[in-house]
């Protein structure tokens, strides 16, 4: 029964660092979970992105461990109470998890139960693939197969197409359009603000600004807050 919290953004307009989503966090991992296992390789200086997310989990009373700092990071993984993934680059993300050979082990433990939260490229990685991302490709991994803990892909910070822009470029809805051309699996734009929520075969949108779902040969269909996706797990 895999537990997800997959957010879009860590920093809305206005707030602080995950202040949008503290609440959901909470009541996501209630009071059964004592210790969060920190995934911080999306940015460069690990040490001082460990600090944040300490100081920020510390105020929701949760300690933290950071998986830069095992001595022994599949060890890390199999014995941690649940995961958070920060965002950052998810190539970099991805690069590190497969030369740590620590994507398997993780994906097992949350698939039996252990919960996982992810920000930004960190819900990048529990989709099939990496392939809907908006981050450069400053390093290559492996592969880039995901940690496929939902059966779709998922585009953090989605932004809609704007009607009074002057700008020439692809907008995110076409570039989601082309990775259709080339793959099968729907996409889940997540705007900034906006969360997806798995509890096993349940799904659900939560958050502020609503998500817009993407399905190859179809129109992307618009989706509120609060309303309930399990189909696409299916």
């Amino acid at each position: 029964m895999p537990r997800l919290l997959l957010v879009s953004n860590s920093t809305l307009h206005g707030s602080g660092y995950l202040d949008h989503c503290a609440e959901q966090i909470g009541q996501f991992l209630g009071r059964d979970v004592g210790r969060v296992l920190f995934i911080p390789f999306a940015l460069h200086d690990r040490d001082a992105y460990a600090a944040q997310a300490r100081a920020r989990f510390a105020a929701l009373g949760y300690q933290m461990d950071s998986l830069h700092e095992a001595e022994d990071p599949r060890a890390a993984v199999q014995a941690a109470e649940a995961v958070f993934t920060g965002g950052g680059n998810t190539f970099r993300l991805l690069r590190q998890l497969y030369a740590l050979d620590v994507l398997a082990p993780l994906r097992e433990r949350v698939l039996s139960g252990m919960p996982y939260i992810g920000s930004s490229a960190g819900s990048n990685i529990a989709g099939l693939t990496i392939g809907t991302t908006n981050d450069m490709p400053i390093v290559e991994p492996p592969s880039f197969r995901a940690l496929g803990l939902v059966p779709f892909n998922l585009n953090p910070h989605y932004l809609d197409p704007d009607p009074g822009s002057t700008h020439m470029g692809e907008t995110r809805e076409k570039r989601i359009e082309q990775f259709h051309e080339e793959n099968p699996q729907p996409v889940v734009g997540l705007r900034e603000g906006s969360l997806l929520h798995r509890e096993g075969p349940r799904l659900s949108l939560l958050g502020v600004t609503g998500a817009r779902i993407f399905r190859r040969d179809q129109k992307p269909a618009e989706v509120p807050p609060g309303a309930d996706l399990s189909e696409l797990l299916v």
